[in-house]
């Protein structure tokens, strides 16, 4: 019966229920495999080596170099668009099996020796063109990388795998701002920069132990390099596209809710009292992603091939709830921090649940470009979201900025909702045991 029922269900005569649940079909087999170890490890360690020159890189650009905020601005934006140019050219290079494997290991070297070296830059133009260049390889690394976990986790853990290599990522960016703190106090900021390779480089070895841990099958012939848009935006894949696209743009940087924090604050705390606050509750912020992230990820993966959509769901209606609070909130510090950790999992469970989603349902000769347009649509989102929120905010009120973006969060929901109706014809997704050289 169970034969039959896996044949009919490949043909698309019975629901995907009938196959199995999500544990049966990972059956014997761990989802924490060498290679997802590989990668998680990987994701960690490169967060920490990045965001020690990143937490360093404000002081260093005016004080150290001398230049203006204004320089600061214009390094950081220009290193934004070269990530999000990156991240689409890298999604057409990791729809080819072998290149994916050289970018993913390049692009983690590349950013790890390129963002330690503005440790010995002499002026703010240097220091640019470096964490520029920098920037640009982290972008290309990440649909490589998105897709190489993929290849080495069966299809029924996507959601656990992506969630173990979000929360490691998270854990990354919380340890290293405090990692370049202990650094600056022992060796000083150029120091402290350089040593920033050592975890970085580290994280390239973890990706190159993935590959080799996984046994990945051998890659075939080279495949031409196209830019494959099209092919993405069509049926359910498209649909789901268009929800995260919704979602990114209402995405803002959380530095806006740190100033919406700080600025409630001041008058009852004081300035540097309530930047103190603020910055505590980003650390909120920031714990309740890492833990929201592989528990959504179990989640995702028990609800079966609509779980992604579901769990992304839930974060976009968490961000929604986030938003009201700061749009309507006082200076009371609990509500704030409700807001703050509203927003945490929310991020926890969608950046999860997208990649997921992606890697669900974008067949495997386009899902390097799929995650490509993913990290595209993440990067330039964000950026869209965070001027055109900044911008409301000042000219505005800071009511108006978030009831804009909570507005965004409304018709993402809407959109993903829309998006979780099956396709006719859909096939389920089954796990199979891939084939080893």
């Amino acid at each position: 019966m169970r034969r039959q029922a896996e044949s009919e269900a490949a043909a698309g005569s019975v629901p995907e229920a009938a196959i199995g649940t999500p544990e049966e079909s990972v059956g014997r087999r761990p989802w924490l495999t060498p290679g997802v170890g590989g990668i998680g490890t990987a994701s960690f360690l490169a967060d920490v080596g990045h965001e020690v020159p990143t937490a360093l890189m404000a002081g260093f650009v005016t004080s150290t170099l001398g230049a203006p905020a204004a320089a600061l601005g214009v390094i950081e934006g220009i290193s934004d668009g070269l990530a999000g140019a990156g991240r689409f050219v890298g999604g057409a290079l990791a729809d080819d099996r072998r290149r994916r494997r050289t970018v993913a290991v390049g692009g983690y070297t590349t950013t790890a020796v390129l963002s330690a070296l503005i440790g010995v830059t002499t002026s703010a133009v240097q220091a640019g063109v470096l964490r520029g260049a920098a920037w640009a390889a982290r972008g290309l690394r990440v649909p490589a990388r998105n897709a190489l976990l993929a290849d080495v986790v069966p299809a029924a853990a996507y959601g656990r795998a992506y969630g173990f290599e979000r929360t490691m990522d998270n854990l990354g960016a919380i340890v290293g701002p405090l990692l370049a703190l202990g650094l600056v106090s022992l060796v000083g900021v150029r120091t402290a920069m350089l040593l920033s390779v050592v975890p970085g480089l580290l994280a390239a070895v973890a990706i190159v132990y993935a590959i080799r841990q996984a046994k990945l099958p051998r890659a075939g012939e080279r495949r031409r390099l196209r830019f494959q848009v099209r092919p993405v935006l069509r049926g359910q894949l498209g649909r789901v596209l268009a929800g995260f696209t919704a979602f990114e743009v209402g995405n803002v940087a959380a530095t806006l809710l740190i100033l919406r924090a700080s600025d409630l604050l001041a008058p009852g705390h004081g300035t540097d009292a309530a930047t103190r606050i603020a910055i505590g509750l980003y650390i909120a912020y920031n714990v309740a992603a890492t833990i929201a992230s592989f528990p959504a990820g179990g989640v995702s993966d028990r609800l079966g091939r609509r779980g992604p959509l579901l769990v992304t769901v839930a974060g976009v209606t968490a961000f929604l709830l986030s938003y009201l609070l700061f749009a309507v909130s006082g200076p009371q510090v609990w509500l704030l921090g409700a807001a703050f950790v509203l927003a945490g999992v929310g991020i926890g469970c969608a950046e999860t649940a997208e990649h997921a989603a992606v890697a669900v349902f974008a067949p495997e000769k386009i899902r390097g470009s799929a995650f490509g347009l993913l990290a595209t649509v993440q990067a330039v989102g964000n950026i869209a979201a965070s001027v055109a929120a900044g911008l409301l905010y000042t000219v505005a009120s800071p009511t108006f900025a978030f009831g804009y973006l909570a507005a965004w969060m409304a018709l993402a929901l809407t959109a993903l909702l829309w998006a979780t109706r099956k396709t006719p014809g859909a096939q389920p997704v089954r796990t199979r045991r891939p084939t080893h050289s």
